[in-house]
């Protein structure tokens, strides 16, 4: 076997993995796609720059950043309050109400999953983040890369990579501990259990949020704990194999655009 072979062999193996954390950044499975090919495309047409002071793995995935980086939906800062207002945009709207129903009716990957809501919800979240803070946390919480690897793949020092881990985390930790009601009782978002119950009428919601090991420990757990638990469970799950992935890129792709909408239409209403 060449070395070409043996890289490409490699390439193939982690494949799915780089698209996958692609996706999380630019939340759009069409431009996850396209970045993963153009990752291999640049990774192969420089392969003689590759250096052996960091693993092939690892400086993929710098390509891969730097372009996903570039990317017009990784650049863009989500609200916190956009989930709020995207469900306030679906109770408003017969319309918008109907095509997500319409998208669970119709097509294998549209059922909805409470522990794979739970990682989509983790991705919306993460996306409020600083765009470095984002990919930081990613690698180092969901893909599981060293702190040394990570300071190869997005350039920055040590100092810098261990800061934004732990920006990411503390603004996490803040932002679900005030929403998330399945571990807070003063948590104002309902989504998991409201949506199983639209989704899955015959399904026990309490019972279904029980199997999930975040939940079970979550009187147990501090919220550093809790933050871990939700990470390991995105880890755990492919979000382009997951059952709902054709309603989570959905609502992916289609939040920022009714955050925004819904939102101006408040303030207009609010000033007329």
């Amino acid at each position: 076997m060449t070395n070409l072979d043996q890289y490409q062999t490699e390439f193939i193996g982690f494949q799915e993995e780089l698209k996958s954390y692609i996706y999380r950044v630019v939340v759009n499975k069409q431009d996850a796609e396209d970045i993963t090919q153009e990752t291999y495309i640049r990774s192969f047409k420089n392969l003689h720059s590759f250096k052996a002071n960091a693993s092939f793995k690892t400086w993929v995935f710098s390509i891969a950043t730097n372009l996903a980086k570039d990317n017009l939906r990784a650049r863009e800062r989500w609200g916190e309050d956009w989930m709020e207002l995207v469900k306030d945009a679906h109770v408003e709207s017969k319309a918008l109400y109907g095509k997500k129903m319409e998208i669970n009716r119709t097509s294998e990957h549209g059922k909805f999953v409470m522990k794979e809501h739970i990682t989509y919800c983790l991705n919306c979240v993460s996306k409020t983040l600083l765009l470095i803070n984002q990919i930081c946390l990613l690698l180092k919480e969901v893909y599981e890369f060293k702190i040394s690897e990570i300071m190869l793949i997005t350039g920055l020092t040590e100092g810098k990579v261990k800061h934004a881990i732990a920006d990411s985390r503390k603004d996490m930790i803040r932002i679900f501990d005030n929403r998330c009601s399945l571990i807070n009782k003063k948590g104002i978002c309902h989504q998991c259990t409201g949506l199983n119950k639209i989704y899955n009428p015959k399904q026990d919601a309490q019972e279904e949020a029980n199997k999930i090991k975040m939940i079970r420990e979550s009187r147990q757990a501090n919220h550093q704990q809790l933050l871990s638990l939700r990470l390991q469970l995105a880890k755990s799950i492919n979000p382009l194999n997951a059952e709902g992935r054709d309603l989570h890129n959905y609502l992916l792709e289609n939040s920022p655009g009714w955050a925004k909408a819904y939102s101006k239409s408040v303030k207009a209403k609010a000033s007329s």
